[in-house]
């Protein structure tokens, strides 16, 4: 009764505090406006504050780092937060059973979209613990008779260092150059496959260039040569046709929060015919069949599943919608700005990742100008380092022009004005910073840069 009361009385303090519900802010050319900030529900004895204004918001063009969550991914998952909050392991109640059912329907949406089988689906919390069940377990399955595995130099930071991890347990690991394009050599990928390789892993798209890998070539020759084949597929899945088995891929990581699904949720794709092993990274109640236990996070897995299922039904369209947008991007600034370079492969490419080096402009500079559009220098999990990207490193990019590069994301709900804008704000401070630059004014007396030798003081 005490409990009850008090909540009675937080829900008329909240009543009094927000007074009329404002009129919702209309959505402007460099808008994203919040009202006010979130109103905690549990009332203060303290005088309230006065009530902020609207924030201005940058526009969002980073979604190779998180997606918004889609309106009808959020709608699937509302009522197992509020009403449905069963255990799905619990057998013995209907609590159990509904949540059960939800979490499975999950499984067989996440599957349909990769043409998997859903037994085939672990739930995870994230494609980095994917990629370390995927690649530490198989690994460490087969380690009595296979000591051997191959990825490239520009994979994911959690593929890269769980390959390190595996190293200081005494496995050999093969780091596969990339060509100037980012695309690996597969007649390299042969050679370095040895009789007791256990494992190939290549990422279907690159985070921070955009480059597609030919998947479906890999997929056949491991499968020649009786190796296992992951990909981490974060990037592309829900935004192109992925199919596990005409491409022959034996482990697929995938992550909710880049297909317009919630954070804290994936998927690990493990075939069962012919069955791929893996040793369980965790120990516990043997959830997931036995190959990730704890409690599956029922609203989580039923948004991925929502994710994945607006993904399949949306894919054409938002990828023509996508393409179209990107080649504005690229035509406009490329029309009206000299010296830009276009990172990776134009070919072999998702649309939506775009990579640019703005000669003679440090890219930290131009990001912190461009204040009013969420950008990034290269991958969110390494962008506290000053260090050019080792990815744009590996494809043989020039340290200057590493140093200048911006990754412009292009997603589901990005729309032509904001596009138009950002091209128009990177165009401005480009130009505003060349002007600065003494290397721009050197390069347009017609100095070649590389012929000076340059002094330390």
């Amino acid at each position: 009764m005490l409990l009850r009361a008090a909540w009675r009385r937080a829900a008329v303090a909240v009543t009094v505090a927000t007074g009329p519900k404002a009129a919702a802010p209309t959505r402007g050319l460099r808008l994203r406006v919040r009202d006010r900030a979130p109103q905690s529900a549990v009332p203060a004895d303290t005088a309230a504050a006065p009530e902020a204004g609207p924030v201005l918001r940058p526009l969002y063009m980073d979604v190779q780092a998180t997606t918004p969550l889609d309106p009808r991914v959020l709608d699937a998952m509302l009522p197992y937060l509020v009403n449905y909050y069963g255990n799905p392991h619990s057998r013995t109640h209907a609590y159990g059973w509904e949540s059960e059912a939800a979490m499975e329907r999950a499984r067989q949406q996440v599957a349909s979209l990769i043409g998997a089988d859903p037994r085939e689906i672990i739930f995870t919390s994230g494609a980095t613990e994917s990629n370390n069940i995927a690649i530490k377990g198989v690994a460490r399955f087969y380690r009595s008779r296979k000591k051997h595995l191959i990825t490239t130099q520009t994979e994911h930071k959690c593929v890269l260092d769980s390959c390190r991890s595996l190293e200081a347990e005494g496995f050999r690991v093969t780091y596969l150059p990339v060509q100037k394009s980012g695309i690996i050599d597969l007649k390299e990928l042969e050679a370095a496959i040895q009789p007791d390789t256990s494992l190939v892993s290549v990422m279907t798209v690159n985070n921070e260039i955009g480059v597609k890998q030919p998947i479906a070539e890999i997929g056949r020759i491991c499968s020649s040569r009786k190796v296992y084949f992951h990909t981490d597929a974060a990037q592309a899945v829900g935004k192109i046709p992925l199919d596990v088995n005409d491409m022959k891929i034996d482990l697929m990581s995938i992550s909710g929060h880049k297909i317009y699904g919630p954070k804290g949720v994936g998927a690990v794709y493990i075939r069962r015919r012919p069955r791929v092993r893996v040793e369980a990274l965790q120990s516990g109640g043997g959830q997931e069949r036995g190959m990730r236990s704890g409690t599956v996070p029922t609203p989580l897995v039923v948004g991925l599943g929502a994710a994945c299922e607006v993904a399949q039904q949306e894919m054409e369209y938002d990828h023509k919608r996508i393409s179209k947008l990107a080649e504005r991007l690229i035509q406009n600034i490329m029309k009206r700005l000299p010296d830009v370079v276009m990172n990776g492969d134009p070919e072999h490419h998702y649309p939506g990742c775009i990579n640019l080096s703005f000669a003679y402009v440090e890219g930290e500079s131009l990001l912190m100008a461009l204040k009013d559009v969420a950008l990034s220098s290269g991958s969110a999990c390494t962008s506290a380092s000053l260090e050019p990207s080792y990815v744009l490193r590996a494809i043989g990019t020039d340290e200057d022009l590493a140093h200048s590069s911006i990754r412009f994301g292009i997603g589901r709900f990005t729309t032509e004005e904001e596009v138009d804008y950002t091209v128009e704000k990177c165009i401005q401070h480009v130009k505003r910073l060349r002007e600065m630059s003494p290397l721009w004014e050197m390069v347009q007396d017609g100095i070649d840069l590389k012929s000076i030798q340059w002094t330390q003081h």
